[in-house]
Order: C-alpha cells, then structure tokens, then sequence
C-alpha cells in the first residue's frame, strides 16, 4: 500500500515533534513537511502536493488554520490535498468555520492514536471524519437550525459586541452597569456555543443574528 502523504501544520514545535514520532510509527503514513504556520503551510501544499494537511486552527501571528484551510481546499493546482482539522478547540464557531472553509474532517487532540490513523485514511480518500464530539454538536446545530432565541437585550449588547466596544463601554451605552454586561454574555456565549467575545460576533453574522 502506497503510505498516505502527510504535511503538518501546527504553531507549537513539541507538537510537531510529537506528531512527528506518532505517524512515523505506522508505515502506511509518511510525513513530507512540516508548517508552523498558515502561510507556511499553503505554501508547502501547493510545493509538496500531500494527501493530507494535518491542520491546527490557532496558528498565532498571521492567518489562522480556516483562513489557510480555504486557501488550500479553493486551490485549483490543489485539487487532491485535503485538510483535516486537529486542534482543541471544539466550539460550534470553529467547527462551521473549518467545515465551511473546506475541512474535509475535523479531529479533536484527545483522540487515541488509533482514531487518527483512521482519520488520515479517511482523508486522504476524501471522506468526512469528525470526533465524536464534533458530530454531535454538528447533529445538534441541524437539529435546531433556526434562529437562537436572543432576547432584545442581548440582541443590543451583541451590536455593541459587534462595533468593537468593552464591558465598559457597552454598560454606558446601554445605561446599564458591567455585571449586567457580563451577565448577558454569558447567556449569549451559551446560546451561540462559543467562548469568546469574536465568536459571539462570527456566529451573529453567520446567521444574521445583527440587525
């Protein structure tokens, strides 16, 4: 069986270093590059041509692994190089990222060795892997496709999220104090399935939640 060819991509070179050893341990897949960053890695997919990017999603300074995933997977001279996610970030915002970027699988790093391998293979014939995790929450999200029942308060604080404004800022704006603000956005945060205040704002326009 001809290996499956692998590029890695990952910011943190002991994780590399770790990847590295693991895969080098199966002899039906080969690493052919290593990236430890999203430039670096379209660069080394367009040059190597691999079956499989081994994609991490936050990359640090420069474009994240979606951004360097949609280069990848949009690529007409990159037709047969497919991305598959490992990371440990499993929020419902990154998820739609990568997979709308063009992941073909999205792997969370706790996975055993065994479901990676798997996952690889799957890859690199084209086929959709997600962690156990990851396909539950993609099964929830089209469960309850419709709107996230915001309340008007959290709708005006998501705007105020959206024009770039702090705690601070939004508690003057909306004549209300900061633990009111922070409040809200723990509900909103829940309801959006994200933990940040970027993908807060990522999913409300996503899914025109902003008016």
């Amino acid at each position: 069986m001809t290996p499956v060819r692998i590029l890695l991509c990952d910011d943190h070179a002991v994780v590399r270093a770790g990847l590295l050893a693991l895969l080098g341990s199966t002899p039906d897949i080969e690493v052919v590059g290593e990236a430890g960053s999203g430039e670096e890695a379209v660069a080394m997919a367009a040059k190597l041509l691999p079956d499989v990017v081994l994609m991490d999603l936050q990359l640090g300074a420069g474009i994240d692994g979606v951004e360097a995933t949609r280069r990848i997977a949009s690529a007409p001279s990159m037709p047969g190089v497919h991305v598959l996610v490992l990371t440990t970030y499993d929020t419902d915002a990154d998820i739609t990222r990568a997979i709308e970027a063009g992941a073909t699988g999205y792997l969370l790093k706790a996975e055993r060795p065994e479901e990676l391998f798997t996952a690889i293979h799957s890859a690199a014939r084209g086929r959709t892997t997600l962690s156990a995790p990851v396909a539950t929450r993609v099964m929830d999200q089209l469960r309850g496709a419709g709107r996230p029942s915001l309340t008007d308060r959290e709708t005006d604080i998501l705007g105020q999220l959206a024009r770039g404004l702090g705690n601070r800022d939004i508690a003057r704006a909306l004549f209300i104090s900061e633990a009111t603000v922070k409040t809200h956005l723990g509900r909103i945060y829940a309801k959006l399935g994200v933990d940040t205040r970027a993908g807060a704002v990522a999913v409300a326009k996503e899914r025109r939640l902003l008016p």
